[in-house]
């Protein structure tokens, strides 16, 4: 057992002064409680807050991040940066792919957040065959995890098709591809690996209507249930104008409502991007009790367009933040951006703040935590008795945040600049960052950087 003094901390009924953390040898908090004693504890200044999970990434992307920002003859769009991501696959392999994620995780923990759901869909050789070892991988996911200490909600995706109603796949997509027999029996060799590990999750992503068939994508749901009924399921949908269009075409519906119908949406569900979608699917969603996961900086980067949060809020939905194409590792600048983006289109401020939670940047703070967690499956989120002693320090008396106290201190966090006042990080009651450094920084730089020379 050991224990932490913090001279501020964000407890699940608001902030509060002078809180004693214990926390047993699993890794899990038994106790939070305030006005406690000092005595036998670790005593942290500053501000401790529950660590914010990652919902939504693809590890191998950060390496190409900048890549593909050169204006080409023709269209400039999401389909023309995915050719040339696909092109940057030709050349990852397992080593390069442990390199490269533990680096992205290593900046991750740095900045704050403690857990990431990997949606990951590289799965095969560049020429579509499986390696020797068919989660080799996923492996070098679990590898990179393991070096970095983050916890993870590793999601294998389920990719079958090349387009709407099952069109054949394109020579880009062949390192992705499986049938619903290889892919059970991915799941099948993976699980074991995930048993009795609290920082670790396994679920699973069938990854688009445009990907996975109606049958299929029912026939994957139930594989889920039968190897965890609680599993988290994650899906890209309706992220461009034109996936709409092309859904609109094939089936006469739009890929959410189209969704809705056919398998049913629950709160183990997060439905990746929802940019598009009419006031009908927004409320149905939220209804629901899903979660929305939200990317906006790489939705800005991709030119995906504006999810429609303050609609959204209103019905009572549920969202969390992820880094999806990691152009951007910061949990501030993702919730800056999802609420700059909507004053741009609305002309109004404060779209995430309501009657009766008015600071914008707290509701969007604490929302985030609580959408996150349950997107990833995992008892996160909260500096309370039963889940996970992943939390961060904050450093109060950074320019940015010195006098700011309570809620204001969590909007100035949001609003106030690019500073990164993150000083300590802890996830699974393991300190990993401290005075701003990942512990093991340094070594897992240099292997990053020989990576990147032999990818570009």
């Amino acid at each position: 057992m050991s224990a932490l003094f913090v001279e501020t901390a964000l407890l699940p009924e608001g902030f509060a002064e002078g809180v004693r953390l214990e926390i047993d040898a699993r890794g899990d908090l038994v106790a939070a409680e305030a006005g406690a004693e000092a005595a036998g504890a670790e005593r942290l200044a500053g501000v401790v807050l529950p660590g914010m999970p990652n919902l939504h990434g693809h590890a191998f992307q950060r390496a190409m991040a900048g890549l593909a920002e050169r204006l080409a003859p023709g269209e400039a769009s999401f389909w023309t940066w995915r050719e040339v991501m696909y092109r940057f696959l030709e050349r990852i392999g397992p080593d390069e792919l442990r390199a490269v994620t533990a680096q992205l995780y290593v900046e991750m923990l740095e900045a704050g957040y403690t857990a990431v759901g990997e949606f990951h869909y590289l799965h095969h050789q560049p020429d579509g065959r499986p390696y020797a070892e068919p989660t080799a991988l996923s492996l070098a996911i679990l590898e990179a995890r393991a070096a970095s200490g983050i916890g993870l909600t590793h999601l294998p995706v389920l990719y079958m098709a090349g387009g709407f109603g099952g069109r054949p796949a394109e020579a880009g997509q062949r390192r992705f591809l499986h049938d619903l027999e290889r892919f059970a029996a991915l799941l099948e060799a993976l699980a074991p690996r995930f048993a009795g590990e609290p920082d670790l999750r396994l679920g699973i992503a069938p990854h688009s209507l445009r990907a996975v068939p109606d049958a299929a994508l029912r026939q994957v749901v139930a594989l889920a249930g039968a190897v965890d009924p609680e599993a988290p399921i994650h899906i890209h949908v309706a992220e461009q104008a034109k996936e709409v269009h092309d859904c609109l075409e094939w089936c006469g519906a739009r890929p959410v409502a189209h969704l809705l119908d056919t398998v049913e949406i629950g709160p183990r569900w997060c439905l990746i991007h929802a940019t598009h979608m009419d006031d009908g699917e927004t409320e149905t969603l939220a209804r629901s009790g899903a979660v929305a996961g939200l990317c906006p900086t790489t939705e800005a980067n991709l030119g995906d367009g504006l999810f429609n949060l303050g609609a959204f809020l209103v019905a009572g939905g549920r969202f969390g933040i992820g880094s999806d194409s990691h152009v951007s590792v910061s949990p501030i600048e993702e919730l800056r951006w999802l609420e700059y983006g909507q004053r741009l289109v609305t002309l109004r401020r404060l779209i995430a703040a309501s009657e009766d939670q008015p600071q914008c940047g707290a509701r969007l703070w604490r929302a985030a935590l609580a959408g996150g967690a349950q997107a990833l499956g995992r008892r996160i989120g909260r500096l309370a008795p039963g889940h996970r002693a992943d939390l961060i320090r904050i450093d109060d008396q950074h320019p940015i945040l010195a006098g700011r106290r309570g809620d204001i201190l969590l909007d100035s966090l949001v609003f106030s600049g690019n500073a990164n006042p993150v000083r300590d990080v802890m996830v699974g009651g393991r300190w990993l960052v401290r005075d701003g450094r990942h512990l093991r920084r340094d070594a897992i730089a240099a292997q990053y950087r020989a990576a990147i020379a032999r990818l570009v």
